[in-house]
């Protein structure tokens, strides 16, 4: 019992999030202590504040991207920090220049995560400095060491970096497969009794859509780092290796979609179903164990286990099928228990090669894929013209940008006015919770109370229970990181180790302790309350303002990703990467969708339209793309084209023709209704090919789906 818990800490321990821990605790603490022991802790803090602005950017990804974002950051931080110190003198002036790098900086959303991240760095030392009153001589030299300790953490995390360039390549790698197991075990509970359908058809979508970002992490640190994308090395060529046989894996998974209810209607009493979730369970047990191989560095066992359990699962359907001599289980059904029993006898054997590549003599005879790279990445240039079309009340980062300058504006106003000591908090509370949606801004600031309270709690029985320095020091350095470790996992737990840390630190530097806990609470309170006033009434951006294009974009990529399949079967020049590019969009259009649903359970109730409607919506896309894909892994196991293929032309351009006829009924929805045909194919005769016989069947089911979308499209009025 205690294996789980253990290799679950273990697995922490070796995770991205405990790198980064320790790295940030390691590059902000360190000036502050070498300093301080030479009585100049004070010069030493302000070296730590700008370490900590630099790695609010040193997020997982390329390590260029990285290096030239802390770089961009520190010139940034720099500057106007000297700006702000040579200026804050002038209240009226400070609240306007808030008001204005407020709203550019906010802007940098524009440009995607790790710019908007450079954004929030620098607003952050802004915040920090715009108290802090001094002589401008030593505005000057504040901003040197600031601009020191940014270079300074700069250099640590490139310097760790260039030590173990793999590392943050395995470490990422590993959460997207342990992500996949988690989307298994999911599966695996459709094949348990008495289970609500819909409850865990939510719970699906969810770990899709969570399975999808880390796949995205990955190919943006895998693809877009130098040494990989050449191939040069084994290790390259391994890691490359099993991210692609891992997503072909998932595309496995995602092909196993059936009528659950009616396999439990026929052959719940004969305890089969049980016997899958079993397999199921074991396979997503496997696939832990090579994803915490990864992160070891170890090999991971030989699935024998499992391999025996499916061997018994196939005895099983033998037996069950050679019993059915009296007609008690219908012949689909049992059709369905083989092909789910085949698809799992695939999934083994992607499992096993995964599995092979870890060998260390095969590692290095590893053969290299030819993959373009560049069609599976994303590049974002920054454009000046986009910030200049986004100027507009019509771009929601617009909205969202002047919604944070005119809060952050009343928040120092609500500071100034109660003549807090460390008004500061105010600001910093508006700044980390003002997300551009109502949905995230409520999240987080749920997070951020909850969080604060009982980290102020903690820290209070900290500080009055013990009293030796040394102890403290010890806390200190435990909440330092554990905080940093869990900023990106989970923000309740990374507030709740910020707080204690925040009253120990201001204990040693002797400005007092338990009443500056009561400060924060009041502080957080007021800053969470203006903040989310603000994003309900100042300029909202609701979900259901995406929801068409959100649709509209999940149809057209399930209209390519199904026409390249067909191709497959028609053409067999047909480029795979064409295909697998199309995949890809489709994993991401469908996640975005589903992820934008589940958002809007979080917005009032008023806001909360078509809820119903985009339930089914988002359950018939998953299942065309679930289909489709079981199209394209037959034409894997069974390499063949389809010779007569103007006779199943008709259906596959119906097919295309309802999935862009329901984009277009969502683009301009008119009062009318087409009573669109289903396409026949004759496969009854004995004449008929067994493969053509399933190709045009699975086409067929391909179709029906794309006319319920249809009908349902046409009831959606957006």
């Amino acid at each position: 019992m205690l294996h789980k818990p253990i290799r679950t800490i273990h697995d922490f321990l070796l995770s991205t999030y405990f790198a980064d821990g320790l790295r940030i605790t390691f590059g902000v603490l360190c000036p502050s202590l070498i300093l301080a022991q030479f009585g100049m802790l004070k010069f030493g803090m302000t070296l730590s504040l700008g370490a900590l602005c630099a790695s609010v950017v040193d997020t997982p990804g390329p390590i260029v991207h990285r290096r030239n974002a802390m770089l961009i950051t520190t010139g940034l931080i720099t500057l106007l920090s000297v700006l702000v110190g040579l200026t804050n003198k002038n209240v009226y002036f400070t609240g306007f220049f808030l008001f204005v790098c407020s709203f550019v900086f906010s802007m940098f959303f524009l440009y995607g995560t790790r710019a908007a991240a450079i954004g929030t760095a620098t607003l952050l030392i802004i915040v920090l400095s715009i108290d802090d009153i001094r002589p401008w001589s030593e505005v000057l030299r504040y901003g040197s060491l600031v601009l020191a300790g940014s270079l300074w953490y700069t250099i640590l995390s490139y310097s760790i970096y260039r030590l173990r360039p793999y590392r943050v390549v395995q470490q990422t790698l590993s959460d997207s497969i342990y992500e996949v197991a988690a989307f298994l075990r999911a599966k695996a509970k459709f094949y348990h009794e008495n289970i609500d359908y819909d409850d865990h058809y939510a719970e699906l979508l969810q770990l899709q859509v969570q399975v999808h970002e880390k796949q995205d992490a990955v190919r943006e640190v895998l693809f877009k780092t130098r040494e990989i994308v050449r191939e040069s090395t084994p290790e390259g060529r391994f890691l490359l290796l099993v991210f692609v046989d891992m997503v072909d894996l998932f595309e496995q998974v995602m092909s196993t979609y059936y009528n659950y209810k009616r396999l439990h209607e026929q052959f719940d009493a004969s305890g089969i179903l049980t016997h899958y979730e079993k397999v199921i369970n074991r396979i997503a047990d496997e696939l832990d164990e090579i994803a915490f191989s990864l992160k070891t560095g170890g090999t991971p066992r030989l699935p024998t286990q499992l391999i025996s359990e499916v061997d018994s699962l196939r005895s099983s359907i033998l037996k069950l099928e050679s019993n059915n001599a009296d007609g008690l289980y219908n012949t689909l059904g049992i059709v369905a228990l083989k092909n789910i029993e085949v698809n799992i006898e695939n999934i083994l054997g992607r499992v096993k090669t995964i599995n092979s590549y870890f060998n260390k003599k095969e590692k290095k005879n590893l053969k290299s894929r030819e993959i373009d790279i560049e069609k599976f990445i994303t590049r974002q240039s920054v454009d000046i013209k986009l910030l200049l079309e986004n100027l507009t009340f019509s771009s929601s980062t617009f909205r969202h940008s002047l919604r944070v300058a005119i809060v952050m504006i009343i928040g120092f106003i609500v500071s100034k006015s109660i003549a807090s000591s460390h008004s500061y908090w105010i600001l910093l509370t508006i700044l980390v919770i003002s997300k551009p949606g109502f949905s995230l801004t409520k999240q987080r600031n749920y997070q951020r109370i909850i969080g604060t309270v009982v980290g102020a709690l903690i820290g209070m029985a900290i500080l009055s229970f013990v009293k030796d320095r040394h102890a403290l020091f010890a806390i200190l350095l435990v909440c330092m990181v554990a905080c940093y470790s869990f900023q990106r996992k989970n923000y309740v737990v990374s507030v709740l180790f910020m707080t204690p840390y925040i009253l120990v630190l201001f204990d040693f530097l002797g400005m007092g302790s338990l009443s500056v806990a009561s400060e924060r609470i009041l502080d957080t309170f007021i800053g969470s309350g203006i903040a989310i006033i603000a994003s309900y009434f100042l300029f909202p951006n609701w979900e259901h303002e995406k929801l068409k294009e959100a649709m509209i974009d999940t149809l057209k990529a399930n209209a390519v990703y199904f026409e390249q399949v067909t191709l497959l079967y028609f053409d067999k020049t047909q480029s795979l990467t064409s295909y697998k590019v199309a995949r890809k969009e489709v994993y991401v259009t469908s996640a975005n969708l589903a992820s934008l649903f589940q958002r809007m359970f979080s917005e009032p109730k008023s806001k909360q339209i078509l809820m119903k409607e985009m339930h089914q919506f988002t359950a018939l896309n998953h299942l065309l793309s679930s289909y489709v894909a079981t199209l394209s892994l037959y034409n894997k196991e069974h390499a063949f084209s389809v010779k007569n293929f103007s006779d199943l032309k008709p259906l596959v351009n119906n097919t295309l023709y309802l999935i862009n006829l329901s984009a277009e009924t969502l683009i301009q929805h008119k009062n009318e209704v087409n009573n669109v045909p289903l396409i026949r194919i004759k496969t009854e005769t004995e004449f008929v090919e067994e493969d053509f016989r399933v190709v045009s069947e699975l086409a067929d089911l391909i179709q029906k789906v794309a006319y319920d979308i249809y009908k349902l499209t046409e009831k959606i009025k957006l």
